[in-house]
């Protein structure tokens, strides 16, 4: 009977451990930039989570508003949003390869590159990464950099695509429109 208790708790143990590890595959090694703090004219960082976000959370359901209910309801699943910024105070200042530590750490096959711009007038990178289990998105990743500036935002967790589709177009989200047809679904910017 205790070693049956014992397997038992060991089986439960070792699924939290492989649910909590799926979990956290999605948030990047941001140590990668720490060369950039040095160099940088102005740094934000910014780590939304644990009891952070689970106030948020409570918070938005608590609100006797629609917009801020839908936007608990969008981030209810998430278990973090991390955001690191870098300006500096002349142009090329700083090593590409750090930011190319995370771009390289996007290109495996559990994310998903979703755009790739590159402007030669502005000399600017954005590079957009998308995490999926299942059928559902467990994290997302943006990365943008130019001559002077570097910015990663980093969402961790299930997110709820509908729901902020379904708050495009109010508070400062931008319009978007979602078309669906038997064979694809794409997302556009609305008017």
């Amino acid at each position: 009977m205790k070693l049956r208790i014992l397997v038992f708790a060991t089986l439960l143990m070792s699924i939290g451990a492989a649910v909590s590890i799926s979990a956290q595959d999605a948030k990047l090694h941001f140590e990668h930039l720490n060369a950039l703090e040095a160099k940088a004219r102005d740094v934000v960082e910014v780590n939304v989570d644990g009891k952070l976000l689970d106030l948020a959370k409570r918070v938005t359901t608590k609100i006797n508003d629609k917009d801020a209910r839908t936007v608990g309801q969008a981030i209810s699943g998430l278990k973090g949003i991390y955001v690191r910024v870098y300006n500096f105070a002349e142009p090329n200042q700083f090593d590409m390869s750090d930011v190319d530590q995370i771009r390289n750490e996007l290109n495996n096959p559990s994310w998903q590159r979703i755009a790739n711009v590159r402007s030669k007038l502005r000399d600017q990178k954005v590079d957009v990464f998308t995490m999926f289990t299942g059928d559902q998105m467990s994290g997302a990743a943006v990365i943008m950099s130019d001559t002077k500036t570097i910015a990663v935002v980093n969402v961790v967790g299930v997110i709820d695509i509908e729901t902020l589709v379904e708050l495009s177009g109010r508070m400062n989200i931008p319009k978007m429109e979602i078309e669906r047809d038997t064979r694809t679904a794409t997302v556009k910017p609305g008017n």
